[in-house]
């Protein structure tokens, strides 16, 4: 027997989990479940409808996708807490987490019946006023937990603070996230039909604890009666779930299918092309750094980076590097930016303003 077909042999026999160390593990987290119904339609609730589409997209991959893992944080009707969600995905290794749930405006709001469109999170720092309200009825749930302050660590769902404070757990995987959240909007228009609400950033827990790129989406509005009967079909969940199957496809081509916190080397950042921007034209720029300091424009913490801008959220500076209409642009520079600074992120402004 040859040297080459002994050392075959042994490592079939002593190294026989080596071929699945290239398997893609796919966290999929069905949101709410048993006690936590989520939000309430007509006819259904949001954790059996998160429920259904979860399972169908889970299929389409094991069906499609042989180099993929599923894990499921719940496959039934069952009450799993944020962190418990988190530790199943940690644990299993997972290359990417999706947590599915639809959206809900307050039974006040005039645009309940009407409001209509699927967006994808990545977490971050609310945005906007709406953001926040999304962010806080999704970390809800941890008041049904028992000593919920002990196991977030003081944070509170309902208070505006707990968000600035979330803001330094930002995720380190956000480029990725966002890049699967893109594909993903894409793909509710063109294959659900879906109207695109775009991608977003909010301070979600069960994101935040997890150590991989990571998205939430809200599928539609649940107090919408069309959208909540579309999401409660077999064909729309159907469609529903191609959506989220194809936009991982789409994911795991390229520098995309790369693991977490692995980024191809990039030139060292000069200053960046600054583009032309029409009026009501999005602008995208890249967030360094955030604190209650005011640094000045030679600053040795912006190391190295030319025109850096400066502005202020209520009571924190922050300094974005960068401006470009094309999204494209935005994420080449950010993976430059990231040999400086590994917690950069894209943030959008329209108009001058944050989005």
């Amino acid at each position: 027997m040859s040297k080459f077909a002994l050392f075959i042999i042994l490592c079939v026999f002593f190294f026989p989990c080596m071929a699945e160390d290239d398997n893609f593990v796919l966290v999929i987290d069905p949101g709410h479940g048993g006690k936590d119904v989520g939000a309430p339609g007509v006819n259904n609730y949001e954790k059996n409808i998160n429920l259904e589409v979860a399972l169908k997209f889970g299929e389409l991959v094991e069906e499609r996708m042989k180099d993929a893992e599923v894990v499921y944080t719940r496959r039934r009707d069952k009450f799993v807490p944020l962190q418990e969600r988190a530790n199943i995905a940690n644990a299993a290794k997972g290359d990417l987490f999706v947590s599915i749930h639809t959206n809900s405006l307050d039974k006040r709001n005039k645009n309940r019946k009407t409001i209509k469109g699927t967006a994808t999170y990545t977490l971050g720092l609310h945005r906007t006023e709406d953001n926040l309200e999304v962010a806080m009825r999704e970390n809800s749930v941890i008041s049904l937990e028992e000593d919920y302050t002990t196991t977030y660590k003081g944070f509170d769902p309902n208070s505006a603070e707990s968000y600035i404070i979330n803001e330094i757990y930002q995720n380190h995987y956000l480029e990725q996230s966002v890049n699967f959240a893109s594909a993903l909007q894409k793909e509710f228009v063109a294959t659900a039909g879906r109207v695109d609400r775009g991608v977003r950033q909010a301070g979600f827990l069960v994101i935040r604890e997890t150590a991989m790129p990571s998205v939430l989406v809200e599928l539609d509005f649940i107090c919408n009666p069309t959208q909540e009967k579309f999401m409660a079909s077999e064909e729309g969940q159907e469609e529903l779930a191609e959506s989220l199957y194809n936009a991982l496809v789409e994911y795991r081509k390229g520098s995309h299918a790369a693991k977490a916190g692995q980024f191809e080397p990039e030139k060292k950042p000069e200053k960046a092309k600054a583009t032309t921007v029409k009026k009501d034209e999005v602008v995208y720029k890249i967030q360094i750094l955030a604190g209650r300091s005011k640094l000045p424009a030679n600053s040795g913490e912006f190391k190295g980076l030319k025109g850096v801008e400066r502005y202020k959220d209520g009571r924190i500076y922050k300094y974005t590097y960068g401006s470009t209409a094309d999204f494209d642009e935005a994420t080449k520079i950010l993976r430059s930016v990231k040999r400086k600074f590994k917690d950069a992120f894209i943030v959008k402004y329209k108009d001058g303003k944050l989005e």
